[in-house]
């Protein structure tokens, strides 16, 4: 007679309370059903795989010791929480995640109560659960916090402003420090070498060299497990100096996958009467899965695979990425000018900074998940005579604005900053969104902003940032493919604040700024269907703005729209800015903006995004019309 086959445990649990149940002895099988479903989800949607792998045990160990959803677990950057959005009420949802209308891919407050602090830039975890313990210290509440955060996070200052202010959290406060030697790049800078340096002092080399020659008297065997625990003994004379220098009671370093001997430390510490306590996991990024063990970087985040071969779908061929023309562009450049660097903030291939770097790898620099330093650094390099290219994604820069104000704008230093990954950005919803870089670089003294509109013109926009020595200066580009333009050999010298016609009417003029250039053509061809005569614009640059083009453009045409990827604030209110203090908006154009809605919008593809946003070539006809419609024109009263 054929038994029935056991239900597996993972379909025991919806919530931690559920996990609860279970005996210790089964959290073993039940990490490694967690991790085949995680790996089958994201076969299914793409998305971040390695990281969420190596805090498989870390996720179940919290969830089983401690009391979630009141006691408080609050991730870092979020991106590894998909094993704990799986037992956190939401596995029936897990194969949505970063599509439209499904899961996030990082923490978020409005999804769970599981989900206490949303998260997706780095290094934040350790100020939110200050937060949260003195709260409720405060409130008199029992409650405990725990903090997860990488080691690739603890390159960021706010990871040490917070250790350093963590005290007054008491015993409340648990911070987990998941230690797998790889953030999305290889640790950089003098804090990853701290330990190395303490490890070949003299005192830890004679120690060290006492204890193996006392172990090989002992025996071959012993002498194998003493290696094999060297590595825990470095991070108990080292680790713990450094952290409890700043107030913490050091854990470890312990076995990040070892769920029995974790779940027993863990019930320690949630009873232990010192604190703030911080427990060092040692763990390994995509483990469990050979592919993302092996291929870390790559297995960070992934598109849609097999997961028996590993082999990840391609993209159908097409033009370069802007990133890769970015790269390609700063690389001629620095050819001719030994004068040029770049840098980067741990994300050398997300910025091109990884390719400008194996050509130049003297003048690239990776500052690691601090990009406060690298614009403070790149400053320091400006005033110095140096011309340095920051490559961050537009999100992240917002991360160093005080540094770009103050050292930069106010000093009037010729920086460069290639802010890549403006406008929408699909899957990675608003926390990566580059909405607001025009908004807040556009209210600048002294700062030059420009948008490309295509490849060709990213081009010209690097080789220009790079003869411009009068102060700082920036360029915003998409996420993704390019149009399939030629790529100029030799960039053109862009005059600064100066636009360029694209194609000349009379009626309805069309002011581009950015990557929509190609929506305003199909938008022009549907109104001269329409038979309205359309000026396309493509302005270039956010500021200075070409005021002899808008005068021009405003003044000869009935409806003048403008067109961006960004949030309110940015081109469109510059242009109406001047346009009232030059008294243009009195007799003229009917000006209307167009740009991002006063939303954070979720996750979804970027077309469907757009379409969301009314940024289409269908919303650019129906903003003309509309505004026809208001003066009372009509498309057949219109000038011809």
């Amino acid at each position: 007679m054929n038994q029935r086959p056991e239900t597996p445990l993972l379909d025991t649990v919806e919530y931690p309370s559920d996990l609860r149940k279970l005996d210790k002895s089964q959290l073993k099988q039940f990490c490694d059903e967690l991790r085949a479903e995680m790996i089958s989800a994201v076969s299914v949607t793409g998305g971040h795989l390695g990281a969420g792998l190596g805090v498989v045990e870390l996720t179940v160990a919290i969830h089983y010791v401690f009391n979630t959803p009141e006691d408080r677990l609050i991730w870092d950057v979020g991106h590894q929480c998909y094993p704990h959005k799986i037992i956190t009420g939401r596995r029936d949802r897990i194969r949505t995640i970063r599509q439209g209308g499904g899961l996030s891919g990082f923490t978020k407050r409005a999804e769970s109560e599981y989900d206490p602090f949303g998260a997706a830039h780095s290094s934040t975890s350790i100020s939110a659960g200050v937060g949260f313990a003195v709260s409720n210290k405060l409130a008199g509440a029992e409650g405990r916090v725990i903090s997860v955060i990488g080691d690739g996070s603890m390159s960021a200052g706010l990871a040490y402003e917070a250790m350093n202010n963590a005290e007054q959290a008491g015993n409340r406060l648990v911070v987990i420090l998941n230690d797998n030697d790889m953030s999305i790049a290889p640790p950089v800078g003098g804090l990853s070498h701290y330990l190395a340096r303490l490890v070949s002092s003299e005192t830890y080399l004679k120690t060290r060299d006492f204890a193996s020659r006392l172990f090989k008297r002992i025996g071959k065997r012993a002498h194998k497990a003493a290696e094999k625990a060297e590595e825990y003994a470095r991070g108990m004379a080292t680790g713990g100096t450094l952290f409890e220098e700043l107030g913490f009671y050091y854990v470890g370093p312990v076995d990040g996958h070892d769920i029995e001997t974790l779940v027993d430390i863990l019930e320690n510490v949630r009873d232990a009467k010192e604190g703030p306590i911080l427990v060092h996991a040692r763990t390994v990024k995509g483990k469990g899965y050979a592919p993302a063990e092996n291929s870390a970087d790559k297995y960070h985040g992934v598109a849609k695979f097999d997961v028996v071969s590993g082999e990840q779908k391609k993209s159908a061929g097409g033009p370069p990425s802007y990133t890769k023309v970015f790269a390609n562009a700063l690389i001629a450049e620095a050819e001719k000018d030994d004068k040029i660097v770049g840098i980067t903030a741990a994300m050398p291939g997300g910025t091109g900074i990884d390719a400008f770097s194996e050509a130049f790898p003297d003048r690239a620099f990776d500052v690691g998940i601090a990009e406060q330093h690298g614009v403070c650094f790149a400053a320091g390099l400006a005033a110095q005579g140096h011309k340095p290219f920051v490559a961050i994604y537009s999100t992240f820069l917002q991360r160093a604005y005080d540094q770009v104000v103050h050292d930069v704008a106010i000093q009037n230093l010729p920086v460069r900053f290639a802010m890549d990954r403006a406008g929408l950005v699909g899957a990675d919803g608003c926390t990566h969104a580059g909405s607001f870089d025009l908004a807040y670089l556009c209210t600048l003294p002294n700062f030059v902003v420009m948008a490309a509109a295509d490849e060709a013109e990213l081009t010209h926009m690097v080789h220009t940032m790079a003869q411009y020595n009068d102060g700082p200066i920036a360029v915003r580009y998409p996420r993704g493919a390019g149009t399939g333009v030629d790529i100029p050999a030799q960039p053109e010298l862009l005059e600064i604040g100066k636009g360029r016609i694209i194609k000349e009417g009379k009626t309805v003029a069309i002011m581009n700024l950015g990557a929509r250039l190609e929506e305003c053509r199909k938008a022009a061809e549907k109104l001269e269907a329409k038979g309205l005569s359309v000026t396309i614009a493509d302005m270039r640059f956010a500021k200075p703005l070409d005021e002899h083009l808008i005068r021009k453009l405003l003044s000869t045409h009935e409806v003048a729209v403008t067109i961006e990827e960004a949030a309110v604030g940015g081109f469109g209110a510059h242009v109406l800015t001047m346009a009232s203090d030059k008294g243009l908006t009195d007799s003229g154009a009917k000006v209307r903006t167009m740009r991002l809605p006063d939303v954070f919008q979720d996750q979804d593809t970027p077309d469907k995004q757009y379409e969301e946003a009314g940024l289409t070539a269908d919303d650019i006809v129906e903003t003309v019309l509309g505004a026809m419609r208001h003066n009372d024109l009509g498309v057949e009263g219109a000038r011809a």
